[in-house]
């Protein structure tokens, strides 16, 4: 049975975060205007899958503005401020962004912002709503050009602030481009929607301060450190030591006085760009003690860099397969079919899992539940819709967008259900096939939470064995394991990275490079005074 650690802190997305804002001082900005724009997107330089105008959610006005629930009217946030909501593009991790789409989106902040000021005047503030892991085909560090143009058409006074995923990435670009950056201090991201209040509340408390009339003290120094280490998301769990301990020391260094912020990036490890590497970063007012706290913090991250180790055990698919279905094994066993994991960017769509269950002779004929989510694959689905429930049909399935690992599979089996709707998903099949449950749905979906497969008339508690596309486990889908192997299969997010072929990192980058030995000297500035120390 694998042993079992509960994460720093739980938190949920409509918890207020941060308390009261601070008093407004003397000098003080009593309702600042403050814009808000974005795109998030993870993107995987690896798989072949291309993320087009279909992937994202676009939210403008009311509706941007409704996204976040420290917002909501009544609240404090809400009230402290003239908020205007422009732009943002949001969408489930995938290959590199169309570049038509991305400069679309861009273009749509930029002449938002360029028109709001227009009408209304310039802005105090800016909250930069990012993840910091895309990549946009045919281009380098495509939050460092998005954040550029944005600071360019609000001019040098607006104080910007951003809230980022742990697995973004901060380049010397982005960097100075901003004045605040902040991230998650939680994986699994429990503290996502707590991170983005966190940003707007630094962004408020320093317009509401003493100096918010004077643009550039408003602005905190930063001191940002750059690690070169690149490790997956599933070797960094904040779940595990010794990102557990390294993370629970974020908290105290912020809390310290003149300091406004501190974080640490683990960086993207599926996007093969120079910027990708993880970083260290305090901001505050008392320059020494940012640039002390923000490289002790580097440090450690280096130096426990040969600790980091999966979150779960670890094994080729088989081998997981074999430990699931032993006599005495837990149940319901949980597998992470880790290398199409469309929520670290995998294309969603690589067949190569369900082909080895199809293989298997003991799952040949009924009598277990074995379920497999998922591949997308809008052909398949509407053969099996038209079939209908009960149908007897084979389906060429996957490996349409990765034929990588393993081109289509031909799986016969009978239709099981068929439930549409789905807003993620569109309609999606399940065909069984002895028994393996093979969930086929019409577009890229994530299978995070046991309602993804009660709809589709599939019992998580009940089964045998749930094989889902993931890499570390989801709250719901941890609490349901009894036990669970982290399988390490093919597919765009790979989580042997020294097979993946990365050629364009910066020099020294672990475990890529083992040479390395880092200065860790922190380049602390500020927004118009350049490099202080």
């Amino acid at each position: 049975m694998t042993e079992r650690t509960e994460p720093i802190v739980r938190a949920e997305a409509d918890t207020v975060w941060m308390g009261p804002l601070p008093p407004l001082a003397e000098g003080g900005l009593p309702r600042p205007r403050i814009g808000i724009a974005g795109i998030s997107i993870e993107s995987s330089t690896f798989s072949p899958h291309i993320s087009g105008d279909e992937a994202f959610t676009i939210r403008e006005g009311a509706e941007l503005l409704g996204y976040y629930p420290f917002l909501d009217e009544g609240r404090e946030l809400r009230e402290a401020a003239e908020w205007v909501p422009i732009h943002h593009g949001r969408s489930l991790p995938g290959g590199a962004v169309a570049p038509e789409t991305y400069g679309r989106m861009k273009d749509a902040i930029v002449r938002g912002i360029r028109a709001a000021m227009a009408e209304g005047g310039p802005f105090d503030g800016f909250f930069f709503d990012i993840h910091g892991a895309m990549s946009v085909a045919g281009m380098q560090d495509a939050e460092g050009d998005l954040a550029t143009a944005v600071r360019a058409e609000l001019g040098d006074d607006a104080l910007v602030s951003t809230s980022m995923d742990l697995h973004g990435n901060v380049s010397e670009v982005l960097r100075d481009a901003l004045d605040l950056l902040t991230c998650y201090r939680m994986a699994p991201h429990e503290d996502w929607m707590n991170t983005k209040e966190r940003a707007v509340w630094n962004l408020l408390a320093r317009l509401r301060g003493a100096h918010g009339s004077d643009p550039l003290r408003r602005r905190p120094y930063k001191a940002w450190v750059p690690v070169p280490v690149l490790l997956p998301g599933e070797k960094t769990s904040t779940r595990l030591e010794p990102a557990r301990g390294i993370y629970a020391q974020v908290p105290d260094v912020e809390a310290r006085d003149g300091v406004v912020d501190a974080a640490i990036w683990v960086g993207y490890a599926w996007a093969d760009e120079p910027r990708n590497m993880a970083i260290a970063m305090v901001t505050g007012d008392d320059r020494e003690l940012i640039a002390r706290e923000a490289e002790r913090l580097a440090r450690q991250y280096w130096d426990a860099r040969a600790d980091f180790v999966f979150v779960g055990p670890t094994a080729t698919l088989g081998e997981a397969l074999d430990r699931a279905l032993a006599p005495d094994a837990a149940r319901p066993y949980l597998i992470s079919d880790s290398g199409d994991n469309p929520t670290a960017g995998g294309a969603g769509d690589v067949s190569w899992t369900l082909g080895e269950l199809l293989v298997r002779e003991d799952l040949a004929e009924p009598g277990r539940l074995v379920v497999h989510a998922s591949v997308f694959d809008p052909a398949a689905v509407a053969q099996a819709e038209a079939a209908g429930v009960g149908a007897t049909v084979t389906l060429e399935v996957g490996g349409r967008v990765d034929p990588g690992p393993r081109g289509p599979v031909t799986i016969t089996g009978e239709v099981f259900s068929i439930t549409g709707g789905d807003p993620e998903a569109g309609t999606q099949v399940v065909i069984r096939a002895g028994s393996v449950h093979a969930i086929v749905t019409e577009r890229r979906k994530p299978f995070h939470h046991l309602d993804d497969f009660r709809m589709l008339g599939i019992d998580p508690e009940a089964a045998d064995v749930v094989i889902v596309k993931i890499g570390y486990l989801e709250p719901e889908l941890y609490d349901l394991s009894a036990d669970w192997t982290l399988a390490l299969t093919p597919g765009g997010v790979d989580q042997d990275l020294l097979r993946l072929g990365h050629h364009r990192l910066a020099p020294g980058v672990y475990p890529f490079d083992t040479s390395g030995a880092p200065a860790f000297e922190a380049h602390v500035s500020r927004r118009g005074e350049g490099i202080t120390a």
